[in-house]
């Protein structure tokens, strides 16, 4: 009985087919088995997919392990590597039969036990070697010539398809099909071990045209534009907007196939002096949601580390579109960078304009200049609760999707680079990404949208 069931082993090959985690040490390690048996089923499915785990009990005799030995000579292959091309479920049979071979030549090939009552895959009749040439009448050498040209063309052609994905029914049925002009197609499918049916059936399948062509073409021309950040929904949302009618779930499953998947995210830095002034209300109580553009704004600072550098950036978010109104980037998370990020903001303000400015408990937001700042325009000051950065989440969501979309994808040689990618990149987020909550626009579009009556 098997050690393993075929739904395990067929786990394990998805496992690592999928490239979720590592290589094949990794899945072996993960589910507790040999590096070598992963690799060999590996192998097994890629030749002969399902039918590689399923029972098999066969009897092998003499010529067909001659055949397998002439094979691994000639491809110069391993015993690993012939038995997954024969379907040979246990490699050491191979080296075994080799051993034989070399001590005894094909009369030590022969089986010792009774015969198996398992009916072999058909096959012709391979010529008989036994009797020297000179007694063999012209047909039969003829007909031995044409069974070795039509066995190294087909064997040939099979090696090529080793590291196929393919069914090894549809791999066959290629390789008959390639041969087919060479050889008569009735000796090609005994061979094979085909039924004449179903070559003509994988025959017809291979033809068929793929109905998500183009809709594939457009979920890896909208993936490669917009650099891996958008995920199905996006995705879904942007081409709805060229004017195509799809569904989401088949749009996730295409791009499962095409192993295409959204970049994910990480985030960094704090800073906490304690109380250095006035600590403000928590206005905001995690409302965030506004009807209007300048009703609520929220602000942080975040760090990025280039070498042994350091680049802070300060910006302001309104949060009727998570656009960023205005930011300020420094070397040192001095208060001046903050100051200037606010002063530009407020110009954007009408006369009668006076959003909530919500922050965390920074010290930058508790000096008396901030807030002599907010005060000169009488915008009211909320910061969150000690600790909790669940208050501000608005502005930590931002941050963590410009890490994960720019930063982390890069390499920056400078501070410079890196400031001019940011620019770059918030340019992007306010006027290119769009934003399933804002109906699929991006914040600026939304934002200039005309007014619904």
């Amino acid at each position: 009985m098997s050690r393993y069931s075929a739904r395990f082993k067929q786990s394990v090959v998805e496992d690592y087919l999928s490239g979720r985690g590592g290589g094949g040490r990794e899945v072996a390690r993960r589910h507790c088995i040999d590096h070598g048996t992963v690799r060999k089923w590996v192998a097994a499915w890629r030749l002969h997919g399902k039918d590689a785990f399923r029972k098999k009990y066969s009897h092998y005799d003499a010529r067909f392990k001659l055949k397998v030995l002439r094979f691994m000579q000639t491809q110069a292959l391993s015993c690993r590597q012939t038995a997954a091309v024969f379907d040979i479920r246990n490699p050491a049979s191979v080296g075994l039969w080799k051993r034989q071979y070399d001590s005894g030549g094909i009369q030590a090939l022969q089986p010792r036990s009774r015969p198996s009552t398992v009916k072999q895959p058909k096959s012709p009749p391979p010529p008989d070697v036994s009797r020297p040439d000179e007694a063999r009448t012209k047909e039969e050498l003829l007909e031995e010539l044409n069974y070795l040209r039509m066995e190294n063309a087909y064997l040939k052609k099979l090696d090529a398809l080793i590291r196929s994905e393919s069914h090894s029914a549809a791999q066959k049925a290629q390789v008959v099909a390639g041969l087919r002009h060479q050889f008569p197609v009735k000796g090609l499918l005994k061979m094979a071990g085909l039924a004449r049916s179903t070559f003509y059936y994988q025959c017809k399948a291979s033809q068929v045209v793929d109905k998500h062509a183009q809709l594939k073409a457009h979920i890896r021309s909208v993936f490669e534009q917009h650099k891996g950040r958008y995920g199905y929904r996006r995705i879904t949302s942007v081409i709805r907007r060229m004017g195509s009618t799809v569904n989401h779930k088949t749009v996730q499953s295409l791009m499962q196939r095409m192993q295409l998947k959204c970049l994910v995210r990480p985030k960094k830095y704090r800073a906490f002096r304690g109380t250095v002034g006035r600590i403000a209300p928590n206005v905001l109580q995690r409302q965030f949601d506004a009807d209007a553009p300048n009703q609520k704004w929220v602000t942080d600072i975040t760090e990025f580390r280039v070498g042994d550098q350091k680049l802070y950036l300060s910006p302001v978010m309104d949060l009727y579109n998570n656009e960023i109104v205005s930011y300020e980037m420094a070397t040192r998370p001095v208060f001046t960078m903050v100051a200037r990020m606010l002063k530009k903001a407020m110009k954007r303000l009408g006369p009668d304009e006076r959003p909530v400015v919500h922050s965390d408990q920074g010290w930058h937001y508790q000096m008396r200049a901030y807030q002599a700042l907010l005060s000169e325009r009488n915008l009211p000051q909320s910061m969150s609760r000690k600790g909790n950065c669940h208050d501000n989440a608005t502005m930590e969501s931002f941050f963590g999707t410009l890490k994960s979309e720019f930063f982390y994808l890069n390499r920056f040689e400078s501070v410079e680079a890196l400031q001019a990618g940011i620019k770059k990149y918030i340019h992007y987020y306010n006027h290119d990404r769009i934003k399933m909550k804002l109906n699929g626009l991006s914040p600026v579009m939304y934002r200039t949208q005309p007014s619904r009556p």
